[in-house]
């Protein structure tokens, strides 16, 4: 277990000493974070609603599997969390659904689900992670995934949209409610990323013409969004809190 130093070491990496806590790491952007904190020098734990133990093994974490849409097991996996670590550093929420449904066909039952994984679970891994960090008189990084889709909203995104928009005001609130214990607060809002999910609602045709949007000719990877992700967890970042960054490879530009 790598000790607490809450200013990191440079000696072990930008984010050496660092203790972090990423929800949905068993696969896709999750597990390419926890691959770059750890070989930034960040011990982790993996959280997700499958197992994580293979990305967990792989950078000498530890895996959590919970149910984030369920409050008391998204706080009971954050403990677990905090405890197998020793104390929280960094939080990344990355857990999150994609659903594309014509907006006169979402239920009910849709959204709230939709909001309950993208929402409602960050609301609780957050004030679990604060208040630890606060308890310790410490410091303390928090980094949401949002969406580009919470500057741009797409067809059929509305559930989707409306909850990375909510992503970025929670994000907004937790950095102005907490800066004063020296805790930072960000979002990530990436553009295309093909990933598992939503594999099922995209074409290769889709795909390129995606990647014709931005003046890079490609889709954002996985280690992109993870690029980012260290940067706002490391001492690079100290003056950056309550924005949404963009990593959309300029197809929208605000």
């Amino acid at each position: 277990m790598v000790a607490l130093n809450g200013n990191g070491d440079p000696r072990l990496g930008r984010l050496g000493g660092r203790r972090a806590v990423i929800t949905g790491a068993a696969r896709g952007i999750g597990a390419a974070v926890a691959r770059r904190f750890a070989a930034e020098g960040a011990t982790v734990a993996a959280i997700d609603l499958e197992p994580a133990e293979d990305v967990a093994t792989a950078v000498g974490g530890v895996a959590i599997v919970a149910d984030l849409a369920q409050p008391d097991a998204g706080r009971r996996a954050m403990e677990e969390a905090i405890d197998a670590l020793g104390g929280v550093d960094v939080l990344v929420n990355n857990a999150g659904i994609l659903r594309i449904t014509p907006f006169l066909d979402i239920t009910i039952a849709e959204w709230d689900q939709v909001f309950a994984v993208n929402v409602r679970s960050m609301l609780v891994t957050t004030q679990t992670a604060v208040a630890a960090m606060v308890s310790a008189g410490q410091p303390g990084t928090i980094v949401n995934m949002a969406s580009m889709g919470a500057k741009s909203a797409d067809a059929g995104q509305a559930h989707y949209a409306a909850s990375k928009a909510a992503v970025v005001a929670l994000t907004q609130v937790v950095a102005k409610e907490f800066g004063h214990a020296g805790i930072t607060a960000n979002s990530i809002c990436p553009g295309f990323v093909p990933t598992d999910m939503g594999a099922t609602t995209r074409t290769p045709e889709m795909e390129s013409s995606w990647a014709a949007l931005s003046p890079l000719g490609r889709l954002a990877s996985t280690d992109d969004v993870a690029a980012m992700a260290a940067f706002l967890a490391s001492d690079d970042a100290a003056y950056c809190t309550g924005q949404a960054f963009h990593v959309n490879g300029g197809m929208l530009v605000t």
